[in-house]
């Protein structure tokens, strides 16, 4: 395996081939390329969303993130349709994160449910086909990120100009990535692929019901950050049922870990290096190939921007409950939810 192959290996990838390694030289040297990876890999994801905060203002930094995130994912997985059909598809997802996200600030809780539950089905649908891939983990993400950080105004116009830029970043990536593999079918084929009874839209639907309802309930309940209550729901309706109740073990005991480290590091370390808790958080993102192990990291820089907002300790506060409220509810709703299909006859495998 070259230098340049080894780069682009995953964590489990990477730590396969140090743990493998036949001799301590060579582990070292597999060592130095994996810790080079990740400060490549952070500096370009600080550098690339440093690059939106300039043009585009700090309120938008999330539109970075958004374009970063789908840039990750879509130079790796296809939308399975006509390449033509994937950039109109591609563009129509950053549409739902611009309006979508936006309008459903609206001050009527059903008219702004029905937004999402538009918004987030359409995405389900457009860039979900395909449930193996887990799109909606970026996908959903992407839109309730948005979503928990509106902007209006100036800013607002700044973001719709941060998305078109993001939109045509991603069809850039996608079109390099993608064209030359051979796909028929059309965003119609999609759409016409719903189905009530197949196992892929019963799961797009309970995406769907279950995080826009979680977003219901919060809103209703008066959640400080609603967004993050939306985000723990989301985290634990896995595609395949039989690891849902690990993802949400990994799901609360990650955030409680990261609390408790967050805790330590704001009261015991110098304050600079509170002040680098995102990158302290990418970083160990980087190094962590399970899920639970990302989940304590990225609980970092959402604790940061809530101590911000509600002051320290009560942003830990709000995080646990908002995430155990979010965990439970996606849970609970994904068993009834199965149970309701059961009783009316639409039972489907579960492997």
């Amino acid at each position: 395996m070259t230098f340049y192959e080894e780069l682009q290996l995953n964590q489990a990838g990477s730590k396969k081939i140090i743990k493998n390694s036949k001799n301590g030289r060579e582990k070292i040297y597999h060592i130095v390329i994996y810790l080079f990876k990740i400060i490549l890999s952070l500096a370009f994801c600080i550098a690339f969303v440093l690059g939106f905060i300039i043009l585009f203002g700090n309120n938008n930094s999330n539109v970075g993130v958004v374009t970063l995130l789908c840039i990750l994912v879509f130079r790796n997985v296809d939308l399975e349709i006509h390449i033509h059909q994937a950039m109109v598809s591609l563009v129509a997802m950053f549409l739902v994160f611009a309006l979508g996200s936006h309008f459903a600030h609206y001050n009527n809780l059903f008219i702004s449910t029905f937004i999402h539950l538009l918004s987030i089905g359409t995405l389900m649908i457009l860039g979900c086909h395909n449930i193996k891939m887990s799109n909606h983990s970026t996908l959903v993400l992407s839109y309730l990120l948005l979503y928990g950080y509106d902007v209006s105004g100036t800013a607002y116009m700044k973001r719709l100009v941060g998305l078109a830029l993001g939109a045509l970043l991603v069809c850039i990536v996608y079109y390099h990535k993608h064209h030359k593999k051979v796909y028929e079918a059309k965003i119609k084929d999609l759409i016409q692929a719903f189905d009530l009874h197949s196992a892929r839209t019963q799961w797009q639907l309970l995406i769907t019901l279950s995080v826009s309802s979680a977003l219901l309930l919060a809103e209703c309940f008066h959640f400080l950050r609603i967004v993050w209550v939306g985000i723990a729901a989301m985290s634990v309706l896995v595609p395949y049922r039989k690891n849902i109740k690990e993802r949400l073990k990994q799901r609360i005991c990650g955030n409680i870990l990261g609390i408790i480290i967050f805790f330590v590091i704001y009261n015991c370390f110098p304050s600079y290096l509170y002040n680098n808790i995102g990158i302290i958080g990418g970083i160990g993102v980087g190094l962590s190939a399970t899920y639970g192990w990302q989940t304590v990291f990225n609980s970092f820089g959402a604790l940061a921007i809530g101590t911000n907002l509600f002051g320290f300790p009560e942003a830990m506060f709000f995080r646990l409950v908002d995430t155990v409220f979010g965990v439970i509810y996606g849970f609970v709703f994904e068993v009834l939810f199965y149970l309701y299909i059961r009783k009316n006859g639409k039972f489907f495998s579960e492997d």
